[in-house]
């Protein structure tokens, strides 16, 4: 999989959130997208998973052939602060759901899942009643246990403890490999293990 940019470029009404970026984003390599809040990562990488389009500019998705960008979605798993969880549903619902549109990832299935979560005791309570850190564990763990050949991860530890934060390292060790894996950050021990960075400020 190689997502690639050619002189891109986003705005919002006059204001510039970066212009003339051209980069490739390529399987099997992990990338930090790095800047302070507000400076346009969650931007960008709405760009990438084609859900916003570029102000200017041109990106292409491509898997052997050329990806047409509507249907990108099919290959990308995406956790993120903004993309909210529906609260009514249990735990095992919400996963449950989560595999009607995506397969488990390699040795994964529900039951293993809840177990990689630690939330055995919690199967069948309603998402709204989780703490902040469980929910973004339940996030992260939907997006790293699905076998999509792209994972995005925006601000992954947001709501994490200390405790939370090995928890991620580790899903990353064991679920990231061969991936194409994006990540958007300013916290180094969320992308420490990536192998390229990107400063959105070079693009201002």
């Amino acid at each position: 999989m190689k997502i690639a940019l050619n002189n891109v470029g986003r705005r919002f009404n006059k204001e510039w959130i970066f212009r003339n970026m051209s980069t490739e984003f390529s399987s099997g390599n992990s990338y930090a997208i790095l800047g302070p809040n507000g400076s346009g990562k969650s931007t960008l990488l709405s760009i990438l998973t084609g859900s916003l389009t570029p102000s200017e500019g041109d990106i292409s998705f491509a898997g052997g052939s050329d990806i047409p960008v509507e249907d990108i979605y099919k290959y990308i798993s995406l956790a993120a602060p903004y993309l909210e969880l529906v609260e009514t549903f249990t735990l095992k619902e919400i996963i449950n759901f989560h595999f009607k549109f995506k397969n488990f990832a390699a040795g994964v299935d529900a039951q293993s899942l809840i177990g990689i979560l630690d939330l055995e005791k919690s199967a069948n309570k309603e998402i709204k009643y989780f703490s902040s850190g469980m929910k973004q564990r339940t996030k992260l763990a939907l997006a790293c246990c699905s076998d999509s050949p792209i994972l995005f991860l925006d601000e992954p530890t947001s709501n994490l403890d200390v405790q939370g934060i090995d928890w991620y390292h580790e899903l990353i060790e064991n679920f990231a490999k061969d991936r194409l894996t994006i990540i958007g950050s300013n916290q180094i021990h969320e992308y420490d293990f990536c192998q390229n960075h990107l400063q959105i400020a070079d693009f201002k």
